[in-house]
């Protein structure tokens, strides 16, 4: 069982107090009185890395995230690691957290033992102003971390931008695209899924009723028989996931990719790949 089965229904649970202690003190600093408060953080890493120690990683994992959100259904996130042309290091996972979400934890994206992945970027929902983090474990077992404070507000109840109905006529539906790299760098690829990542904060118009939770919760990407990335996703990660990654070419020209919803849907495809855009 996922961290986000453990943890979706209490957290959607604790969406009802948000007039509480955590919410006041984010917007409170978003108004420049005090400096963001890290108490939601120190009461929940402890569970979400089993209080293993996590270090300061400035300078090694970099987090993209704007100031202040545009959309915040729709954020911006990349995340990276960048490793001096002598360490000998991997990246293992990546793990996105924001603090002040309903369910912190947006996603963990685990890469394959081959795939030479250094950088991830996605969408996700921001409900309130909060620290948004990335913790990046590294293959020599210790865990680092960096954060960036996100102005958003309201993205996990934010209505979806397609009704239900025409959700359901491409539920599933992918798009799969690589880019050629600049010289001495990896390719990239990008994967796009259709799926409305219903959170169980929205509100159906019609009924006044809340929508229940339906997302994708597990996510795996190949190049050939190597896994590249797989991703265990919680409520924060946006409708029509979107997520853009590098890799190291293993010679195979197809990717396939396997995405579960909550509902348990399975939805599968693959594409052959020009030899020229490896």
């Amino acid at each position: 069982m996922s961290i986000f089965s453990r943890v979706i229904v209490p957290a959607l649970i604790a969406a009802f107090c948000f007039a509480g202690p955590q919410a006041a003190r984010a917007q409170t600093a978003s108004a420049g009185t005090e400096q963001p408060s890290e108490d939601t953080w120190n009461s929940i890493k402890g569970d979400l890395f089993k209080n293993r120690p996590i270090l300061d990683g400035s300078g090694l994992v970099i987090l993209d995230a704007p100031r202040r959100a545009e959309d915040a259904a729709l954020v911006p996130i990349g995340m990276r690691v960048k490793f001096a042309d002598d360490d000998k290091r991997t990246l293992q996972s990546l793990t996105l957290v924001i603090d002040e979400n309903p369910a912190p934890v947006a996603g963990t994206f685990t890469i394959g033992p081959r795939a030479g992945v250094t950088s991830i970027s996605t969408r996700i929902r921001v409900n309130s102003y909060s620290y948004v983090r990335v913790v990046a474990e590294l293959s020599d077992g210790k865990l680092y971390g960096v954060k960036a404070y996100v102005k958003a507000s309201g993205g996990c109840s934010a209505p979806a931008a397609s009704n239900a109905d025409a959700a359901n006529a491409v539920l599933g539906q992918m798009k799969f695209r690589t880019f050629r790299s600049e010289p001495g760098a990896p390719p990239e690829a990008q994967l796009m899924v259709r799926h409305p990542q219903n959170s169980g904060l929205q509100m159906d118009q019609l009924t006044r009723l809340y929508v229940p939770p339906f997302f994708i919760d597990n996510l795996k990407i190949w190049q050939g028989d190597d896994l590249i990335v797989a991703m265990d996703g919680g409520i924060a990660i946006a409708e029509d996931p979107n997520i853009r990654f590098n890799y190291k070419p293993n010679g195979a020209s197809n990717f396939r990719t396997e995405a579960v919803d909550t509902s348990k849907h399975i939805f599968r495809d693959e594409w052959t790949i020009e030899k020229s855009m490896l």
